[in-house]
C-alpha cells in the first residue's frame, strides 16, 4: 500500500521506514529530507541518467521523458540538473536558478527514483554539459554508464557542443521526439555520423513533450491557468512567488 506524507507546496513524498536499506534521505533546499532510491548496480555496472535543462519551469513533458527513458533504460536515479548558466541563451532572459532549482526539486519530490543536483547552480561560469557530465563519471567512478537525456532537436545540433569528442567518451544520449517528429529526417543525419558516435545515441518518443516551458511562461504573463501542465507544488510555488509575470 502506499502511503505518504505532505511536503512542500503540498508535495506528496512516499513514506518510507528510515530503516529500510533500498533508500537513502536526501536533504533539500526546503530543509526536509526525502527518501531516494540508492543506486543498484546491474550486471555490475551502474546505470544513472542524467537530465540536464533550463526548467524555465520544468513541466510534465521533462517528467514523463525521465520516466520513459528511466524505464527503457533501466536508469536509476535519474538526476535533474537544472542549468546554472546555459551559454545557448545568452542573449535570452532566464529565472533565478536558485528558483529554478527549487522548482525542480518540488517536480521530483514524490519521485524516489529521481533526484535533483545543484552542480551547475552552484558553479561558476557557464554550464557546459561535458563538465557536469564528467562530474558524475569521476564520482561514481569507472563503473557507471551515464546515460544524458536530451531532445532530439538538441541531438541534431550536437556537433556544435562544447567539447563535443570528449562527451561522448563519458556518456550515451537518450534523444527523445513527440509523435509526428521527421524521426527518418533525425535518423540520416545521425548516419553521417561516425559509428562510434551515432551507435551511442538512442530514440524514444514521448507524447507528453508537446508541452513547453515557452508556451507555459507565455500563459502566466497573460494571467492564463497552468493547470495539468506543471505538477500542483510548482503551480502554488509560481503562483505564491509571482514568478514569470
Amino acid at each position: 500500500m502506499f502511503t505518504s506524507n505532505t511536503g512542500p507546496y503540498g508535495a506528496v513524498i512516499p513514506k518510507i521506514d528510515e530503516k529500510d536499506f533500498n533508500y537513502y534521505w536526501q536533504d533539500s533546499s526546503f530543509g526536509i529530507k526525502v527518501p531516494k532510491k540508492k543506486i543498484k548496480p546491474h550486471g555490475g555496472r551502474l546505470k544513472i541518467g542524467i537530465m540536464g535543462g533550463t526548467f524555465d519551469p520544468i513541466h510534465y513533458g521533462h517528467l514523463v521523458t525521465a520516466e520513459s527513458a528511466a524505464e527503457q533504460f533501466e536508469l536509476s536515479p535519474v538526476i535533474f540538473v537544472p542549468s546554472g548558466r546555459p551559454p545557448h541563451k545568452r542573449e535570452h532572459l532566464v529565472t533565478d536558478p536558485i528558483e529554478r532549482l527549487r522548482l525542480t526539486e518540488l517536480a521530483t519530490l514524490s519521485n524516489p527514483r529521481f533526484s535533483t543536483s545543484s552542480l551547475e547552480v552552484e558553479r561558476t561560469g557557464y554550464s557546459y554539459a561535458i563538465d557536469t557530465v564528467q562530474w558524475f563519471h569521476h564520482h561514481y567512478g569507472p563503473t557507471v554508464d551515464l546515460y544524458f537525456i536530451t531532445g532530439a532537436d538538441a541531438i541534431v545540433e550536437i556537433m556544435s557542443w562544447h567539447k563535443v569528442e570528449r562527451l561522448i567518451q563519458y556518456c550515451q544520449f537518450i534523444a527523445v521526439y513527440r509523435p509526428g517528429y521527421a524521426r527518418e529526417q533525425l535518423h540520416n543525419t545521425i548516419s553521417q555520423w561516425s559509428e562510434e558516435f551515432s551507435r551511442r545515441i538512442h530514440l524514444i518518443e514521448v507524447p507528453a513533450l508537446a508541452i513547453s516551458s515557452t508556451d507555459i511562461r507565455n500563459r502566466l504573463k497573460k494571467g492564463r491557468s497552468i493547470k495539468y501542465l506543471v505538477p500542483e507544488p510548482v503551480e502554488h510555488y509560481i503562483k505564491e512567488h509571482l514568478l514569470y509575470r
